[in-house]
């Protein structure tokens, strides 16, 4: 298995979930809002998830800061929810650090923007040797 194929059928119903808060809503509510509707279609379906989880971010051994993670699924998937005109590389490279940060290796980008638009990221735990210590 290639690492892209890592969790791949479980950020395919994510992104169906996605998908359906997004027609429901369409575009224009706060972040919140659509945190709060993708999270309710997500137990819908089944999913464990965890809202605004808060994780540490270590620099050799010591706490330099925390995130709040939007939403994670069943301890796997790492998302971050945006509600902006465009996705930029900002937004990638945030998601990124979020999976630097711990020990999730797979982190969806989803923008309920005027076109829904989503990215998929993934940073193995072997790629993150030696880049930072990690914890949740």
């Amino acid at each position: 298995m290639s690492k892209n194929d890592l969790h791949e059928k479980l950020t395919e119903k994510i992104i169906g979930c996605f998908y359906d808060v997004y027609n429901q809503l369409n575009y224009g509510f706060l972040e919140k809002v659509y945190e709060n509707a993708l999270k309710l279609e997500l137990k819908t379906a089944g999913f464990k998830v965890e809202s605004q989880k808060r994780i540490e971010v270590l620099y050799k051994g010591c706490v330099v800061g925390e995130y709040f993670a939007d939403l994670v699924v069943n301890d796997l998937v790492i998302i971050e929810i945006k509600a902006a005109e465009n996705l930029c590389d900002e937004h990638a490279l945030q998601l990124l650090n979020y999976l630097r940060a711990t020990n999730m290796e797979v982190g969806l980008l989803l923008n309920f923007g005027k076109k829904p638009q989503m990215a998929r990221r993934v940073f193995t735990n072997s790629q993150k040797q030696g880049k930072l210590d990690q914890h949740e």
